[in-house]
């Protein structure tokens, strides 16, 4: 399975860096696809693979109603040929995510809070007998889906002091953290975690032997997963101005607005050279609307 995802390289222009005596740069992942962007490919890229090893041919994954997960899986399903279902966290509704979901031809099942948290449970009793059903966690999560996100790394043409990258499932991070072991780099892999008390995601590296190689950031969630202040829709807007880039509300919005915060702060040396990766996402910012 194969999209391009050798995306360009931008550096960020602001009064902060020149003055805090750093450099600070974009990976835009957000370009790899229109609708399959970001983390979400790498992610499945080699999950796809696998399941067309294994002659899979129906996805089965699991997300809220605006996941971009699924909008990607179901775009990606109907590239590459496979047919796809979603179970749906919550009650049934209608949103642009869901009807772009349904146009791609994946099917929908909505299902209650409680039901939904044994996802592997949900799949045994609706496709345990399906021979050809394949199981995705929920945000592509899981080591394949880690695999895929090593490659920011190793597409990256210099070293750098920091990669950053926004944290939810925190499979990207772990890819990023992999990858730099492998290439022995002295860089240090930082998330920013969306999510408000989940300290809990440190275990999932930790089995890892990660711990020296990673830091995630836990105060900059915005009030928790999916929420948002004026503060940083203000942040977006500036920064969206400025350099023509989009950041959605959820996950790259809150990143970059940390990492504006740590500059002033003074958390990074004089001299460093700081990635941050675009996750993409960005149908995400058509729920700002939709929510309020």
């Amino acid at each position: 399975m194969i999209l391009e995802t050798n995306t360009p390289i931008q550096q960020l222009n602001f009064d902060l860096f020149k003055q805090k005596q750093i450099e600070v740069f974009m990976k835009r992942d957000d370009l790899i696809h229109p609708f399959i962007s970001g983390n979400k490919w790498r992610k499945l890229k080699f999950i796809l693979d696998d399941a067309m090893a294994k002659n899979k041919k129906h996805l089965i994954s699991f997300g809220g109603a605006y996941s971009n997960h699924l909008n990607a899986l179901a775009c990606a399903g109907a590239t590459f040929g496979f047919k796809t279902t979603g179970f749906v966290r919550g009650e049934e509704i209608s949103n642009h995510m869901i009807e772009l979901n349904k146009l791609w031809g994946m099917e929908l099942i909505f299902v209650d809070r409680t039901s939904y948290k044994n996802k592997q449970e949900l799949f045994n009793t609706v496709f345990g007998d399906n021979e050809h059903a394949y199981f995705i966690d929920e945000g592509g999560a899981g080591d394949l889906g880690a695999k895929g996100c090593e490659e920011i790394v190793y597409e990256l043409n210099e070293p750098f002091d920091k990669i950053f990258c926004p944290v939810g499932t925190s499979t990207t991070l772990q890819g990023i953290t992999q990858a730099i072991q492998k290439k022995k780099l002295p860089t240090i892999a930082e998330g920013i975690c969306v999510l408000k008390g989940a300290q809990e995601i440190d275990e999932n590296l930790k089995r890892l032997n990660l711990q020296y190689l990673y830091k995630i950031h836990y105060r900059f969630h915005e009030g928790g997963y999916a929420k948002t202040t004026i503060e940083l829709l203000d942040f977006i807007k500036m920064f969206s101005s400025h350099t023509g880039i989009l950041l959605d509300q959820i996950y790259t919005g809150k990143m970059m607005k940390a990492v504006f915060e740590l500059a002033e702060e003074n958390y990074f040396s004089a001299n460093s050279k700081i990635m941050c990766v675009h996750t993409g996402g960005l149908m995400g910012l058509l729920s700002i609307q939709s929510n309020k």
